[in-house]
């Protein structure tokens, strides 16, 4: 069996990945216990989750379509910090309609961020290692989505949703600047 090497850009974005897997997935099933926290329900947890998934998922196909025509790294940092300004948003939500806001912001974020990274690490994949690149890429979010998963809901129960959405926001805020790598790794290989 051959040596399996993942390229310099595929490693790049799963560590810059695994950062952002981390710090969105704090917040998981905490959503929740915040919405009741600013005093929405169990309706306004499935308005502001389905909001964010109709967002995320409209703007995905137009983003798709149309990043073909433009640098696919600086619309996915881009996303990244988006992704961390929104997750800071968190702090000032204190009612349901707030909270709609801020999902749907996270969902233009992640509209960004997400098709381009797909896209970029298909590029960067290489195709002795498609296989095992994408196993990587979806075991370890499961991964560490888990394991933040966990931590968030630790933090909430020793601190507050105050220090969970700092905390977030910083890790995310250090996964765009790792993924920013990208871009040059882009210009060292591209041009």
């Amino acid at each position: 069996m051959e040596k399996r090497r993942l390229s310099v850009g595929t490693k790049i974005l799963l560590i810059g990945g695994g950062f952002w897997y981390f710090g969105e997935g704090m917040f998981g099933p905490l959503l929740a216990v915040f919405t009741e926290q600013v005093g929405g329900d169990i309706f306004s947890v499935s308005w502001a989750w389905s909001v964010y998934l109709f967002v995320y998922g409209a703007l995905s196909i137009v983003i798709g379509y149309y990043a073909d025509f433009f640098n696919k790294g600086i619309l996915m940092v881009v996303g990244y910090a988006l992704n961390a300004a929104f997750t800071f948003a968190y702090l000032l939500v204190d009612n349901p309609t707030s909270l709609l806001l801020v999902q749907s912001g996270l969902g233009v974020a992640a509209a960004l961020a997400t098709p381009t990274w797909n896209a970029l690490f298909d590029e960067w994949s290489s195709s002795n290692v498609d296989g095992y690149s994408w196993g990587l890429s979806e075991g370890v979010a499961s991964i560490i989505t888990a394991i933040a998963i966990l931590v968030g809901g630790m933090v909430v129960y020793y601190f507050s949703f105050t220090v969970l959405f700092i905390t977030m926001g910083t890790i995310q805020v250090i996964a765009t600047i790792y993924q920013s790598r990208i871009l040059l790794h882009e210009i060292k290989h591209h041009g």
